[in-house]
């Protein structure tokens, strides 16, 4: 038994790794179906395993995580686009905050959090707020059942995104029996914030924008979960190309990606994405939230006591 494990072990020469070759897209399917189900690629949860568990801390581990939302993300995308449940304007709406964030978080985590300390440290602050956030709205959904305010079904009965409308004021949809209307440029404001913010992290900003959308815009978790990750595969696109073009300008330091690491764990992600899409329908928002909530808490508990212990 122990021969055949030895015949598994592989050396990643980019990334310093060593592992098993069914470690990573193991772990990557399990945590791409949970973060699948609200707009989560799961690259936030991957990185902290790569940093604490496989021993990955160079820059470069940023940009080998948004390797792996490039294989891994359209499964679950082209799941939500045959269900009609992509919000188009939303999604446009995300990529042009994102991506100038991106570009800004890249050069900001190889110049200014370059120390593995300051950058989980950082990532820790940012998710600690989200967090925050979902536990207030989760704990405000429990009140109102508890007290009999909102006894409706949290499953809607209708999952198509109908009646889209997008102007400089407002992005509009209809999702089960419902309008939504945001703020067009409280959008892009946001994302153009959580584009910096998944630029230094390397996850393109889908696991900080979905709980903003649910816990701030009040919308759907069903129906922004398409949107998120459309645009997370967006900017993790340029952010693998911005991170190439600074290995040239810092020689000295790991910048470009792991890109046999990061397809290992995009193998496991476009099958965990594909299955968490297709069961996200058949589960409750409230559960969707809570999942997130324990994830995003557990990652940044994680990052704020490894920086002070």
């Amino acid at each position: 038994m122990m021969d055949v494990l030895n015949e598994l072990l592989v050396h990643f020469p980019v990334s310093g790794v060593e592992t098993y070759l069914f470690i990573p897209p193991l772990v990557a399917f399990v945590v791409s179906f949970i973060t699948s189900m609200g707009g989560v690629s799961g690259a936030f949860v991957l990185l902290p395993f790569q940093v604490s568990v496989l021993g990955y801390t160079a820059p470069s581990v940023s940009a080998t995580n948004q390797v792996f939302n490039l294989v891994a993300i359209p499964s679950g995308v082209w799941r939500y686009l045959r269900e009609k449940r992509m919000v188009w304007p939303l999604t446009w709406a995300v990529i042009v905050g994102t991506l100038p964030g991106v570009v800004i978080g890249a050069y900001l985590r190889i110049t200014i959090l370059s120390d593995s300390g300051d950058f989980r440290l950082f990532a820790g602050m940012v998710l600690l707020y989200i967090g925050v956030r979902l536990l207030l709205d989760v704990m405000k959904t429990r009140r109102r059942v508890s007290t009999g305010v909102d006894n409706r079904r949290q499953l809607p009965t209708h999952f198509e995104v109908s009646d889209t409308r997008f102007s400089f004021k407002h992005v509009e949809f209809q999702f089960a029996g419902e309008l939504f209307r945001c703020s067009t440029l409280g959008i892009v404001a946001l994302c153009l914030v959580v584009g910096i913010a998944g630029g230094i992290y390397g996850i393109g900003g889908g696991a900080i924008v979905a709980p903003f959308f649910v816990s701030v815009f009040r919308l759907p978790v069903h129906a922004v979960a398409g949107a998120a990750l459309m645009g997370t595969f967006v900017t993790s696109f340029v952010g693998v190309a911005i991170y190439h073009i600074l290995s040239l300008v810092y020689p000295a330091q790991s910048v470009a990606p792991d890109w046999y690491l990061g397809l290992l764990f995009g193998i496991g992600g476009v099958l965990g994405m594909y299955v968490g899409a297709r069961c996200q329908k058949y589960v409750p928002a409230r559960v969707v939230k809570t999942i997130l909530l324990v994830i995003v808490l557990s990652v940044a508990g994680k990052y704020i006591v490894g920086f002070f212990v």
